[in-house]
């Protein structure tokens, strides 16, 4: 898969547009989560380990992932990666639509409706992040830590990505996240899925 680059951009043009479009891509996201957790079929990696968190603290779920993004924050100083507003977004947005929307959805018994609720959730993943990587505005703190590391060590993204979401599936596992056929499928098509999208909403400087 090609390199994404994650790089914020100075706002030159529509603002107002460009900032829209990252709420909303991250609103979707925030909801594509919390319809995976709410199908009980397997959940995506950092799901998996705010889960495993989450059973050891009796906080909510959309709080966990905050508490995840702000510690995954740290490890960027020595990265030297410098966050933008979208980073900043990213860990609040997501976290609350999280909560909203499980809030109201209860989990599903009925396997029909878990399978809707996963492949629904998938795909929206991938329109969600599309839509607010494409919005330029700074990428989110798993993805900040991603290209950190793979601009540090010289490693490819792609084997980066692997092996950082190897170890938090491993992590969320031992703490009691779920793992299943959601989180096979989450890995298999959200890479083709966002990489389809992103020329579609990708922002670039004229």
């Amino acid at each position: 898969m090609a390199q994404i680059d994650l790089r914020p951009v100075r706002i030159s043009r529509d603002p107002v547009r460009r900032s829209a479009q990252l709420l909303g891509g991250l609103a979707l996201y925030g909801t594509s989560v919390a319809l995976v957790t709410r199908a009980g079929l397997g959940l995506e990696p950092w799901s998996v380990l705010a889960e495993g968190v989450l059973k050891h603290t009796g906080l909510t779920f959309g709080t966990v992932t905050g508490l995840i993004s702000v510690v995954v924050l740290l490890l960027w100083i020595p990265l030297r990666q410098r966050p933008g507003i979208g980073t900043i977004a990213n860990v609040v947005v997501i976290s609350v639509m999280v909560d909203v929307v499980r809030a109201v959805l209860p989990d599903q018994h009925d396997l029909a409706w878990q399978i809707a609720l996963l492949a629904g959730g998938v795909a929206l993943n991938g329109v969600a992040t599309a839509t607010y990587v494409g919005a330029r505005l700074g990428p989110g703190p798993r993805d900040g830590l991603m290209t950190g590391l793979a601009g540090r060590t010289g490693w490819s993204v792609r084997l980066v990505r692997t092996g950082i979401e190897v170890t938090v599936v491993a992590a969320g596992f031992l703490l009691g996240g779920t793992v299943g056929v959601g989180t096979v499928l989450y890995a298999l098509a959200i890479g083709p899925l966002t990489q389809a999208l992103l020329p579609l909403t990708t922002w670039r400087e004229r």
